[in-house]
């Protein structure tokens, strides 16, 4: 590869950076992530600007002439930023790092471009440009990361136990990079990330899930759990998940190993779907599996009710990962509960009754569940995943009927409680409850229609039923 990249740094920031420095005797570089995605043909929004030097300082005179009026300075860093059109820029002035055991937050000094390259967490992120325009474009690369870029290797510049040691979190960066970028993580770093994995302790939750997430959102998320898993770092964290691994066989009946099975839907959802919730439903949605295994003689290995478990699990792991305890952890628990239902209405004769059952309950989420549902199609019989797809299709296709025919997603019992009170001329009392919800059965299995007029009907003749008196004909708006 070349090592002059000026044809390649054309933005105006550069233009910019590059002239200041030079009419100031100022050493400055661009570095990191940048580079790295440059040399990979990568788009990147993400400008890291190194200076021999004060960093903010020259953020706030760059920030100048670029007419940027908003510059957040973080004087403990000693570091700034600032947006610039559809770019996010941040200025750090070239230092030395030094840790203490029980934290990640450096002691930090003045140091040199080869002090700041040895600080980086791996070698493909200590790549430097030069700025000045005597060298501008240059390639600054001590470590070789270019050579470990072109090879697919995640490397740390320096030993990789200390590199771990001083930061944990590098360990989850690491396996995001691999799983991202495809590349394989050089031996003795997987050996040092095994050795350290309990150092994760020292890191908050958030920063931890915060790596995880990102990882679950690339490509082929397996990669990284299969790793996170060999180093022992999803141990730290995510027990429940740990419990799926393995398999256990008795009079020669075997189940699933269901943490691999897990990763092959998620994998198979992320060709569907970028969403990070639906993905999460896809980690969660055997999660109770270890919980409710029993071996029958008979049926073999079952796991019975593992859905409503593993729904009433999401909270508990949410609130543990530091995930939103918000509308996105009640998304993510009603996929896990609902997740075999589509499957049951393959497997068997699928109604009208079970049809609008399930559309009531999954609501506008029933594309995801349905997405779901079909990425949890695993097997190594071809045969059986074509003929569940194609059953799965006769649903799919039914779900849509029915949908048209009755419009029961999201529906609302088309008579209120003020509409039975004022009719019967009655105040709040149990009788109300029962009509309602016999209105809200009698329509889910077809007996009426989804319209007020034959929820009025079931209405008045339940009042019969229940000994109370119309006393208020209700009026039936056109």
């Amino acid at each position: 590869m070349s090592s002059n990249y000026a044809a390649k740094l054309k933005h105006p920031v550069f233009k910019v950076v590059s002239q200041y420095a030079t009419d100031h005797d100022l050493q400055a570089f661009v570095i990191g992530g940048f580079v790295r995605d440059l040399i990979m043909e990568r788009p990147s929004k993400d400008i890291d600007i190194l200076v021999l030097g004060d960093g903010p300082a020259l953020a706030q005179e760059i920030a100048k002439i670029l007419r940027v009026k908003k510059v957040s300075v973080f004087k403990n860093f000693g570091t700034a930023h600032f947006r610039y059109k559809d770019l996010d820029i941040e200025f750090v002035g070239a230092r030395k790092e030094s840790y203490s055991r029980d934290s990640r937050k450096p002691i930090t000094e003045q140091g040199t471009l080869q002090d700041d390259q040895n600080r980086r967490d791996f070698t493909i992120n200590t790549l430097a440009l030069t700025l000045h325009q005597d060298s501008y474009g240059e390639l600054v690369d001590p470590f070789g990361g270019v050579s470990d870029i072109e090879k697919g290797i995640i490397r740390t510049p320096l030993e990789p136990e200390i590199t771990f040691s001083d930061d944990p979190l590098r360990m989850l960066r690491a396996i995001r990079f691999a799983t991202r970028f495809d590349f394989q993580i050089e031996r003795t770093c997987l050996e040092a990330m095994k050795k350290q994995a309990s150092r994760l302790e020292i890191i908050s939750q958030e920063r931890i899930t915060d790596e995880l997430n990102k990882i679950i959102l690339t490509e082929v998320p397996s990669r990284g759990f299969k790793l996170l898993n060999a180093t022992d770092l999803l141990h730290q964290f995510f027990p429940e998940m740990i419990a799926l691994h393995g398999i256990e066989t008795i009079n020669g009946k075997a189940h699933k190993d269901n943490f691999y099975h897990t990763l092959e839907v998620l994998d198979n959802l992320a060709q569907n779907s970028d969403s990070l919730w639906l993905r999460w439903a896809a980690i969660l949605h055997d999660i109770a599996k270890p919980p409710t295994k029993r071996f029958d003689p008979v049926a073999g290995w079952t796991f019975h009710g593992h859905e409503e478990l593993g729904a009433k699990m999401v909270p508990r792991i949410f609130t543990r990962l530091r995930l939103p305890l918000d509308f996105k952890m009640k998304y993510v628990q009603k996929l896990v509960r609902l997740h075999l239902r589509p499957i049951a209405l393959v497997k068997g004769s699928v109604t009208d009754s079970a049809v609008r059952r399930l559309l009531h309950e999954a609501g506008d989420d029933i594309e995801d569940l349905m997405l779901l549902c079909n990425a949890d199609i695993t097997s190594k019989n071809e045969f059986k995943v074509k003929r569940y797809k194609k059953n799965f299709e006769l649903v799919s296709e039914k779900l849509k009927q029915v949908e048209e025919k009755d419009r029961i997603r999201n529906f609302q019992p088309p008579v209120s409680g003020e509409l039975i009170m004022k009719t019967f001329e009655i105040g709040p009392c149990a009788e109300i409850g029962i009509i309602k919800s016999r209105i809200k059965e009698a329509i889910l299995e077809g007996m009426i229609s989804n319209s007020v007029e034959e929820a009025i009907s079931e209405m008045l003749k339940l009042g019969k039923e229940l000994g109370l008196t119309m006393v208020n004909p209700p009026i039936i708006e056109k």
